[in-house]
């Protein structure tokens, strides 16, 4: 059982899954044969080479050897937690998680308040006042200046919260325990001498949405004169500024479809951009470019363009996004840096160019490997030797964080031509998962696998064949490697026939070797269901045969006086089987 979500439920949302309709709303799948097939969306790839099978309700990619279920899809690709990809799985089919065993994100606090139902109270509190307070002149008209409509305002919940200090306390129910609760959902503050008041007073306010499109926290923009210039909401159980990004939710599909994101610095920047049609921006919340974030924005498409200003203060933040960014550049993958004129920022521009020529200073942004090698060449006096030395120097260490890979060789030869010498460097792994994840390449076929992994593949793909499996006392004290793992899985199909290969798999998901399971589930045996039922049988003829060859050596290896009378008769069993 994953969690504390009972196996019986898991059961039953997989068989009411299909995985195909689930993929094919974030990447459109062809069908090919009796699969589907797609570019990976978790790579860059120009031929498709990941599959979605319909009958065993499971994914895997041939060129980077992800795969899994749809509960697996889902934590990869919008990285959830089980809970997480089980609850909006169960959303999507109607169904009701079992709340005597189940308790939500454990994120949020089991028996807490649900920090997501007041944040979206105050959302709608803040958008009220905008429309309708006498002090939100000045915001409205702030808002007008910068070239915004009030349909923008409202695609994006934007909001104001007039001065005062207990303006949204007042809107809800006056009690110490509420009060906790919106000091832990970040809408409150208390000071050193324990009092309680609105954390956000006098700000425009935008709200900051999660890949679901829950509002997890607040950013707040003075409108006149003051300091901080923009206030964000505090780390909370929902809200962790490292990982989240301003208007990812809304700009998702945007960005899918054009193939990239753009990350540019503020809340104002996406608004604005997106009034004027550029609609595929996001902005990091008062942090600079984490993991996370490239992690997300790749999953949605493989360029990612990063808008910084000009000055000496922009350019050293780009440097930082490229460090940051090294290590995710995987082949197929581009990241670019966009630079702007000096007092300029992406709200100002986009007004003054419109969108067709901001865009072509997108399209123009310079390269990550240009950009790179240039900001290094500056560095370094290439007419001396010892110039070209310090841009090896230099260049080392960055070439290093790089994934081993097409775009690493050609980044290192461009340094070594401008050295004029060989650089001997450590890289990375060209894909960013660890070993035991990896799935297996297509030429790997049954000779490449022990009787027992294969036994276990067939079984995996093939859960009909669970009936076929009689010994399974034999089989879970034999000792040997994996036989108690295929009694297991036979034993759970007897006791509950599992209806696809997704749903049998499930069942083990908190199993060490589950990772070393969906790669078997994913195996390409090239065998059709009655050929794989016949190798299935001569395969527990071979795993019985070993299982009594095991027995047979371990009475063998006892002196005659030692053994029992049963015993004796047991070997003389063992033996007529093997003459």
């Amino acid at each position: 059982m994953a969690g504390r979500i009972p196996q019986s439920f898991i059961d039953d949302l997989i068989s009411r899954v299909d995985i195909v309709d689930l993929i094919d709303g974030f990447v459109p799948l062809k069908k090919a044969g009796k699969d589907y097939k797609a570019c990976c969306p978790f790579h860059g790839e120009k031929t498709p080479s990941f599959t979605v099978s319909q009958d065993k309700q499971f994914y895997h990619c041939f060129g980077c050897g992800v795969h899994g279920t749809a509960i697996g899809f889902l934590i990869e690709y919008d990285q959830l937690s089980f809970v997480e990809a089980v609850e909006q799985l169960a959303n999507k089919c109607g169904l009701s998680i079992p709340t005597d065993s189940f308790s939500p994100s454990k994120s949020v606090a089991q028996e807490g308040p649900d920090l997501y139902g007041l944040l979206e109270k105050a959302s709608h509190y803040y958008q009220q006042q905008l429309k309708s307070h006498p002090d939100a002149k000045p915001a409205v008209e702030y808002l007008k200046n910068r070239g915004l409509s009030g349909e923008i305002a409202k695609r994006f919940g934007m909001g104001f919260v007039p001065a005062g200090w207990d303006n949204l306390m007042k809107q809800f129910e006056d009690s110490e325990k509420m009060k906790d609760a919106l000091l832990t959902a970040g809408l409150l503050s208390k000071n050193d001498k324990g009092r309680i008041y609105d954390r956000f007073r006098d700000r425009i306010m935008f709200p900051i949405q999660d890949y679901r499109g829950r509002i997890v926290g607040f950013g707040g923009r003075i409108t006149d004169k003051g300091e901080p210039k923009y206030l964000n909401s505090p780390e909370t159980p929902v809200f962790h500024k490292g990982s989240e990004l301003y208007g990812l939710y809304l700009a998702r599909n945007s960005i899918r479809d054009i193939g990239r994101s753009l990350v540019v610095e503020g809340y104002m920047d996406v608004v604005a951009l997106a009034q004027n049609g550029i609609d595929y921006s996001v902005a990091t919340l008062g942090t600079a470019t984490s993991k996370a974030h490239l992690d997300r924005l790749f999953r949605h498409a493989p360029e990612i363009v990063f808008c910084f200003d000009g000055d000496r203060a922009g350019k050293e933040a780009a440097w930082r996004a490229l460090e940051t960014t090294l290590p995710s550049m995987q082949d197929g993958r581009q990241a670019s840096f966009m630079f702007l004129p000096d007092g300029e920022d992406p709200d100002s521009l986009v007004r003054a160019l419109g969108k067709e020529e901001f865009t072509k200073l997108i399209d123009t942004a310079k390269p990550l490997p240009e950009y790179m090698i240039d900001s290094l060449s500056a560095q370094a006096d290439l007419s001396r030797m010892d110039g070209s030395a310090r841009l090896a120097k230099l260049a080392k260490p960055l070439l290093e964080k790089l994934p081993n890979g097409i775009l690493h060789q050609l980044i290192k030869q461009r340094v070594e031509q401008l050295v004029g010498a060989q650089l001997s460097v450590t890289t990375a792994p060209q894909s960013g998962r660890s070993p035991t994840r990896k799935g297996i390449s297509r030429g790997t076929d049954q000779q490449g696998k022990t009787a027992i992994q294969q036994a276990i593949g067939y079984l995996l793909q093939h859960p009909e064949l669970g009936t076929r499996v009689l010994n399974l006392e034999s089989l879970q004290s034999s000792g040997q490697p994996g036989f108690s793992m295929l009694a297991d899985i036979a034993e759970s199909i007897q006791l509950s026939p599992a209806p696809n290969t997704a749903a049998l798999l499930e069942r083990f998901r908190d199993r060490k070797e589950f990772s070393r399971l969906e790669s078997l589930a994913s195996w390409d045996h090239i065998l059709d269901t009655e050929a794989a039922a016949d190798a299935f049988d001569a395969l527990l003829l071979v795993l019985n045969n070993e299982i009594q060859t095991a027995r047979l050596n371990q009475l063998l290896e006892k002196s005659n006086e030692s053994r029992t009378a049963e015993e004796r008769e047991e070997i003389k069993l063992l033996l007529q089987r093997k003459s």
